[in-house]
């Protein structure tokens, strides 16, 4: 493989950088001959470099198991949608919290805010492809811009977004026009040297959006448009909070973030939760840094203040206080009697 590390992260128009996804698991179970392992990709994820003919897709490839593993893609998320697809074996599979156990020919469907795993803890056997499409969103209310060389007819398109958009669907059991499709993605990538096969996959890849418009359309799935409300990104913004509370958020910082104004973050914000952004914030570091006060006696008070991101012991000490009529000290000790 070539420049499969050391990619630039990915920066979105609005400044917001989002690092990829390295795959490091599979890479280190590929160089130990744990795993058949191939892919073409950009940013940070792994494989041979994809060029300007593909703009827009940021990984297709597959990886074949075919001995017990001992590695797995933990909790991640992606810089596109990215569509799965088991052609052998059982695969351990987890998305937004609903674990499954995927079967062969079953196809799974992942939108770029969607955490997701592959493993449980390992993989187990079995030939897994997937395909990583980036429509310049992060959240579930902005519009989905797909690449220039998605070629199905506009009307096509508009039926296959929508239906993707306004529901949650997951995992489709597909038949063998899916398997064929991705046996060819397979092929393409095997024998692509710098690109030459970049017609190929992009004709494929429209192949296998058709097959999932006609089986989205069989299945007569009902649409949900709260699913694509800003109010949706900024549940998914708060959930993630936790997961970054040490950051330096501000209101704007904390907006941009879900991808939603600054009005409209506040105003979300305060109807999920009944408090300001920053009184939000305030309460989330504060339940943070109780549990570090019971849980690790061996952290002092100002290295779990500055773990939830309180710029200094002392604010924190006074925010703490305010929240809980203790001082953190006193917290610590009336909880340990």
């Amino acid at each position: 493989m070539k420049d499969s590390f050391n990619i630039e992260p990915f920066q979105a128009a609005e400044g917001i950088v989002y690092h990829a996804d390295t795959c490091l698991p599979l890479t280190d179970a590929h160089e130990r001959k744990k795993v058949k392992f191939k892919a073409l990709a950009r940013h940070s994820y792994p494989g041979d470099r994809l060029d300007e003919n593909t703009l827009g897709l940021n990984s297709i490839g597959y990886w074949d198991a075919n001995t017990p593993q001992d590695w797995g893609l933990d909790w991640h998320r992606n810089e596109g949608i990215e569509f799965h697809f088991l052609e052998s074996g059982l695969m351990p599979y987890a998305q937004e919290n609903k674990e499954v156990v995927l079967e062969p020919n079953t196809l799974t469907i992942t939108r770029p805010w969607e955490a997701h795993k592959v493993g449980n803890p390992t993989i187990g056997v079995g030939k897994f492809y997937w395909i990583i499409i980036d429509l310049g969103v992060r959240r579930p209310h902005q519009p989905w811009i797909w690449p220039e060389w998605i070629n199905i007819t506009q009307q096509d398109l508009e039926r296959l977004t929508i239906l993707l958009r306004q529901n949650e669907k997951s995992i489709i059991k597909t038949n063998h026009n899916y398997k064929e499709c991705f046996h060819k993605i397979g092929k393409a990538v095997d024998e692509d040297v710098d690109n030459n096969n970049a017609s190929k996959i992009r004709i494929l890849i429209n192949q296998l959006l058709l097959l999932l418009l006609d089986s989205l359309n069989e299945e007569k799935i009902v649409l949900n448009e709260s699913l694509t409300d800003s109010s949706r990104s900024v549940k998914f913004f708060l959930k993630e909070l936790d997961n970054n509370i040490s950051e330096n958020w501000t209101i704007q910082s904390m907006a941009d973030s879900a991808g939603v104004g600054l009005t409209r973050f506040t105003h979300h914000c305060k109807q999920i939760t009944n408090l300001t952004p920053m009184q939000y914030l305030a309460y989330k570091r504060i339940e943070k840094s109780k549990h570090l006060l019971l849980d690790n006696k061996e952290l002092s008070v100002s290295e779990i203040a500055y773990m939830c991101g309180f710029t200094t012991s002392q604010y924190f000490a006074t925010v703490f206080k305010k929240h809980e009529n203790y001082t953190p000290n006193e917290f610590r000790i009336q909880n340990n009697q």
